[in-house]
């Protein structure tokens, strides 16, 4: 009787609690957990292969309720949030977007132990904070590296042309001065665009803020008020007016997001332009990628600051306040940022945030026979932790981008005059902090 008590005991202490990892996650038979989570590319792979292992480990449903781009989703959130409408436990997130997010957010810093924090990158983990709270944890992060067509830098008859029309060799542009020359040099529309970026919304205001930074300047001061309609921000707009009104971006680039812009580069059409890391595997796929083996990477251009370009930010997930389930949505947390899942983004393609899947990676890579992979790390490192900088982190990001890239976009298209688009763009910026309360 004793010893059948005693098994007894021990099923329902398994049953009670879920060890995987290192992490207690608990037992939530009948719980079922709602998502809103962004998708498209290789976003969902860990949603497929490790939502059924979570639900395996806890008995609790994982019913994803939304899916989306990180624009929509962010609208999407804000609308929610603002409405009271919020039908999910577990949200995306993100260091740029959180901000906004904070007061309908459940604070994740009593739900964490120091020992299950240690291993995410200090700096990364630094902008998941603000006001003495921790509100996301990271998922993986991203930085920018440039990508170019080796086919096409090293190609004799170009090399040739580029030697006597500049006196020099044709190699990867060091500066955002060279990017510039070369870019419109590699142009042969409509075959062959010399760059592109993504061409709207938070994606062009933050390419904007990349090249701004590598040239000492930035978005708003010490102050909180504008800074982007500086001498360093007028350089930058006149950049990219000046690509785009060469030919040397396509034509629809200004209606680009990251899905179009790699789809673009994909398909054999781009030159070089900066892009993120998590498109590799899309890149070197040859049943949808004519680029694959025919590119190579490299840090970005410097400005005149002598400093490479780091736009950067960390997608997360966070548990919203209103959930009924918090304990269940912490748990799914803990597992989906955990070392497993975080070891198959990284070997897909993504930045890790991790110090262990880091040091697993670059393990892994010295013995592929694939000279990229290694580098790709090598330079990963690097970036991370030299170049990477995220925008303002401030509720009001977001509603600044949305005031600069129509104002960029204007820039591009040739509707209004460099220094006159960005003087409107910081005044509504200006206005805006003000409103917010800035400057009492």
């Amino acid at each position: 009787m004793k010893k059948i008590l005693f098994v007894g005991i021990v099923i329902l202490l398994i049953l009670s609690t879920s060890t995987v990892f290192g992490l207690e996650l608990g037992r939530f038979d009948g719980v079922t957990l709602k998502a809103c989570f962004i998708g498209g590319g290789d976003y969902e792979k860990i949603y497929e292969k490790f939502i059924p292992e979570f639900e395996k480990l806890t008995g609790a449903k994982v019913e994803i309720v939304y899916k989306g781009n990180g624009f929509d989703i962010d609208k999407k959130m804000k609308i929610d949030f603002a409405a009271g409408t919020v039908d999910y436990d577990v949200c995306w997130d993100h260091t740029s977007f959180f901000s906004q997010y904070i007061d309908f957010l459940e604070p994740l810093e009593g739900y964490f132990t120091e020992e299950e924090l240690k291993d995410f990158s200090p700096k990364v983990i630094q902008y998941c904070q603000k006001n003495g709270h921790l509100w996301q944890i990271p998922r993986h992060a991203d930085i920018s590296s440039l990508h170019y067509r080796t086919d096409i830098f090293n190609d004799p008859e170009m090399k040739k042309a580029y030697q006597e029309k500049f006196g020099k060799e044709l190699k990867v542009p060091e500066t955002w001065d060279e990017f510039k020359d070369i870019a419109i040099f590699l142009s042969k529309p409509p075959e062959i665009y010399g760059t592109q970026f993504a061409g709207k919304e938070e994606a062009l205001s933050g390419r904007f803020w990349d090249i701004l930074m590598a040239h000492g300047g930035k978005i708003i001061d010490e102050n909180y008020k504008p800074a982007f309609n500086s001498p360093e921000g007028i350089k930058v707009a006149t950049m990219l007016r000046d690509l785009y009104q060469a030919g040397a971006m396509p034509p629809g680039m200004v209606n680009f997001l990251w899905d179009d812009v790699a789809a673009t580069f994909a398909n054999g059409n781009i030159a070089m332009y900066t892009e993120w890391y998590g498109w590799y595997s899309y890149f070197q796929n040859p049943e949808n990628s004519n680029v694959a083996g025919k590119f190579d990477i490299s840090r970005q251009p410097k400005g005149d600051a002598g400093i490479h370009g780091g736009w950067g930010g960390a997608h997360c997930f966070s548990v919203t306040k209103s959930s009924k389930n918090k304990e269940a949505a912490v748990a799914f947390v803990k597992y989906i940022t955990s070392y497993e899942p975080q070891l198959f983004e990284g070997q897909i393609g993504y930045i890790p945030v991790r110090n262990t899947v880091f040091e697993t990676l670059i393990q892994e890579a010295e013995k592929s026979t694939d000279p990229l992979i290694k580098k790709r790390f090598e330079l990963m490192q690097v970036q991370i932790n030299q170049d990477f900088t995220p925008p303002p982190i401030v509720a009001e990001w977001i509603p600044i981008s949305n005031i600069l890239y129509p104002k960029l976009q204007a820039i591009m298209l040739g509707d209004v005059e460099v220094e006159e688009g960005l003087n409107q763009a910081a005044k509504e910026v200006e206005l805006l902090m003000e409103e917010a309360g800035y400057y009492d």
